[in-house]
């Protein structure tokens, strides 16, 4: 695709909505993850009716609990909505999931609640967190108690060939043929996290489109760089300049 000429000002990037696709073939699998998955396949097969999935931001869990909502027809929450609701009707389909259970004061006594009304109901609980309850400085026995005897699984941040999987699909999701040395190039200098690979995408497919040109390893180092400097999403600076080959 021809470069801007000289003295021509960027195209002004036509914003397109992006669906972000969550279903089970759309996931990934890697090292990080591959625990994970395997238990929410495994459903209703769950070594214990409540399951703890803790990873960092950014690692897939609202991606699990998509599929696992879609696979087991779950009523999905955050921790922060768990004292608005009666905790019998958030258990009544049998299948709750509670994300974000850290992210926040946690109300101890509505947790409590309603893991019991899911033990009354035999429904299965999946709740994620970035650290485990141990962490959370908890107060009240019981609810302590009640999370030890769940089942923990890890999701952790993604491996390089795992991020390279991540962009290509996140690329062609978005109709761009990218190079295989380019997409090396940024999963070694990029957050290793998969919201960071979107954002990447994401700032360079706008890049791509205001230069009418296509995504190169140059124009992948200026991006790396403004969103590192910008504080967002870049684990460190860019090796070379952003404009070397």
């Amino acid at each position: 695709m021809a470069g801007r000429g000289e003295g021509q000002p960027a195209q002004l990037p036509l914003v397109l909505p992006l669906e972000t696709a969550l279903g089970r073939d759309d996931f990934l699998i890697g090292d990080s993850n591959r625990v994970a998955i395997t238990l929410i396949d495994r459903w209703p097969d769950w070594p214990a009716d409540v399951v703890l999935l803790a990873g960092p931001v950014g690692a897939g869990k609202s991606h699990l609990v998509a599929i696992w909502r879609e696979r087991a027809n779950a009523t999905v929450i955050t921790g922060a909505d768990l004292g608005a609701t009666d905790p019998v009707a958030l258990v009544a389909g049998g299948a709750l999931a509670i994300e974000d259970t850290d992210n926040g004061p946690i109300d101890e006594t509505a947790l409590f609640h309603c893991l019991n009304a899911a033990r009354a109901a035999g429904a299965s609980v999946l709740i994620t967190c970035r650290q485990w309850p141990q962490s959370w400085g908890l107060t009240l026995p019981d609810l302590a108690s009640r999370l030890r005897a769940a089942a923990p699984v890890e999701v952790g941040e993604p491996d390089d060939e795992l991020l390279k999987h991540v962009l290509v699909k996140l690329f062609a999701d978005r109709q761009l043929s990218v190079e295989p040395s380019v997409i090396d190039y940024l999963a070694v200098r990029m957050e290793r996290s998969l919201a960071a690979a979107a954002t990447l995408v994401d700032a360079l497919d706008r890049e791509a489109l205001a230069n009418r040109r296509g995504v190169t390893r140059p124009m992948a180092g200026t991006v790396l760089q403004r969103l590192w400097q910008g504080g967002a999403h870049g684990s460190e600076a860019p090796d070379e300049a952003p404009g070397s080959a």
